[in-house]
């Protein structure tokens, strides 16, 4: 079944043209990648969808409920968590206070704390350093808080922004590995990741972005096999 649907959106910034009417799906239970060159629209894409940017044309759906008449924090509640580029987590709180800011909008006190404890069985350096202030803490630790942070909030779908970027080979390993987990427990996953081989070989099925509109679709497996995608995205490989 259908979870997140995007029909013919178009995004602008200013007099800029982002987007150029794109349309997407994810299912349940899917993971699905954007890839594309810088500039191609991916971040775009998911800030639309998370209430961030607001399309001059187009609808967002979760099933049948039209996001984008709803401010980016109703969209929260609604359970479309986005973990943006850049990890952006809460620099001078500790990460005990992040995972606590993204259960911000639950009241289930039991619900929390499985949420709390399956964090910190997924992440166990969190757990160690749950009183240390996130500012201090490795760009690899920080985006594990991130994500903790916002599987706190109890998504129905996640919206990964290049999970990887900066992150050394091993700490990105650590973080697909996690993609993949948190997929095989029921998590829909939207994922924007710069590294088309690891987004490729994680997700079910792919769109490529090129300059804001869908240049290939389809899956993920025959993606990474197409020989445009891998001329320009896997290095020829």
């Amino acid at each position: 079944m259908t979870l997140l649907k995007l029909d013919n959106i178009h995004t602008y910034y200013g007099n800029i043209h982002a987007l150029k009417g794109i349309s997407i799906t994810v299912d349940e239970g899917e993971i699905v990648t954007l890839i594309g060159a810088n500039g191609a629209g991916k971040s775009t894409t998911l800030k639309t969808i998370s209430g961030l940017l607001y399309p001059r044309q187009g609808k967002v759906y979760l099933n049948d409920e039209v996001l984008t008449k709803h401010a980016a924090h109703e969209i929260v509640k609604m359970g479309v968590i986005h973990v943006p580029e850049g990890r952006r987590v809460f620099a001078r709180l500790t990460v005990m206070e992040n995972l606590e800011m993204g259960a911000f909008t639950r009241k289930d006190k039991g619900g929390i704390q499985q949420d709390l404890d399956r964090v910190f069985e997924l992440f166990p350096r969190l757990k160690e350093r749950r009183s240390q202030v996130a500012g201090t803490l490795s760009g690899g630790e920080q985006q594990m808080l991130a994500m903790g942070r916002a599987l706190m909030s109890n998504p129905r779908i996640l919206l990964l922004d290049e999970p990887s970027m900066g992150l050394a080979p091993v700490l990105v390993d650590l973080i697909f590995d996690t993609i993949r987990e948190l997929n095989e427990q029921g998590m829909t996953i939207l994922l924007v990741e710069q590294n088309a081989l690891l987004a490729l070989d994680v997700a079910n099925r792919g769109y490529v972005l090129e300059t804001g509109v869908i240049a290939l679709a389809g899956d993920a497996k025959e993606l990474a096999n197409d020989p445009q995608v891998k001329e320009v995205y896997l290095g020829g490989a």
